[in-house]
């Protein structure tokens, strides 16, 4: 078995910018390009295998053919999305259904749990995390009135922060983050407050303040991740969340790691450097943004040289 190395999909969106390509090398479509999604199953945008065997199939079809390779796990749906998102300006303030709510309202669509990893951005840049309603009447009379300022609860950020986003959490990503969010395989997404902005055609775009009111977590919950740091030869591992959707880590590369990859594939972006990925006698060079899946049972895995990984398993 060798690692599967994937082809990206790229989504312009009406806050997306220009750094996909300008820190990745990424070939955006435009300068509006606000999403990578470096491995997904999902119908509304596949991943495609890049190398080997099973060039050119698409992530779906090699979840249906070829179970064994991520451990033989139960499920229709591949279970994870792993994106990277440039807020050129601020995305629209949102928030997403469990799985009970999008079985019954969206088709069977699992519902969205997630997390961010903020890889850069700007000075003062913040985040909308959570709110301040204490009752469900008051985040209805909120909403109603406008009164945005009072109801939205602001987080400045820093390159590093990591934040655990669960389904049912009001919020936004601010202009001028750049973020790796991993998250369940779900495109549901309800927009509560989007600025009044308008896209090219002069339109603004569809609010869902109904759904958004009907799955909103009131009064807000804070899921505080604190991460754990394991110190190695020539590495470190920090785990940032375990917990039922996945468990996303950080690997810091300065010379070399050795890991065993047992019963559990682990989905791979390369955030920063560079090096080799060396499994038996085989040797593949890794870049920043590459996106690889490393297969369930594939045993010793070495990564040399200087590289950052944001590594996650469902």
């Amino acid at each position: 078995m060798q690692p599967i190395f994937l082809q990206p999909i790229f989504k312009e969106r009406i806050w997306g910018g220009t750094k996909l390509q300008e820190e990745f090398g990424f070939a955006i479509p435009s300068d509006q390009t606000g999403e990578c999604w470096g491995v997904s199953a999902h119908p509304n945008g596949q991943s495609i295998v890049k190398l080997g065997s099973y060039q050119g199939l698409t992530l779906g079809e090699l979840w249906e053919k070829e179970r064994g390779l991520f451990g033989n796990i139960d499920g229709k749906t591949f279970p994870l999305l792993t994106k990277i998102l440039d807020a050129r300006t601020d995305l629209s303030v949102q928030v997403h259904p469990d799985d009970e709510y999008g079985k019954q309202y969206e088709n069977g669509e699992l519902g969205k749990t997630e997390c961010w990893y903020v890889i850069d951005c700007e000075q003062d840049a913040e985040i909308i995390f959570g709110h301040h309603a204490k009752t469900k009447e008051q985040f209805v009379e909120m909403i109603e009135s406008g009164q945005w300022g009072q109801l939205l609860r602001k987080v400045k950020v820093s390159p590093g922060d990591f934040f655990y986003v669960p389904s049912g959490t009001i919020h936004a990503i601010g202009a001028g983050v750049l973020i790796l969010e991993t998250q369940q395989s779900s495109d549901t997404t309800y927009r509560v407050y989007d600025f009044d902005r308008v896209d090219s055609d002069g339109n603004q775009r569809e609010l869902h303040i109904d759904r958004a009111i009907a799955v909103s977590t009131i009064p807000h919950e804070d899921h505080v991740a604190t991460p754990r740091i394991t110190d190695l030869p020539g590495a470190s591992i920090v785990s940032f969340v375990e917990e039922q959707y996945f468990s996303v880590f950080k690997w810091e590369v300065r010379q070399s790691l050795t890991t065993n990859v047992k019963d559990k594939f682990l989905i791979c972006s390369v955030i920063e450097g560079g090096g080799d990925l060396k499994i038996g006698p085989s040797t593949s060079s890794i870049v920043k943004g590459d996106h690889f899946i490393l297969p369930a049972n594939l045993g010793d895995v070495i990564i040399e040289g200087e590289v950052s990984l944001i590594v996650s398993h469902p």
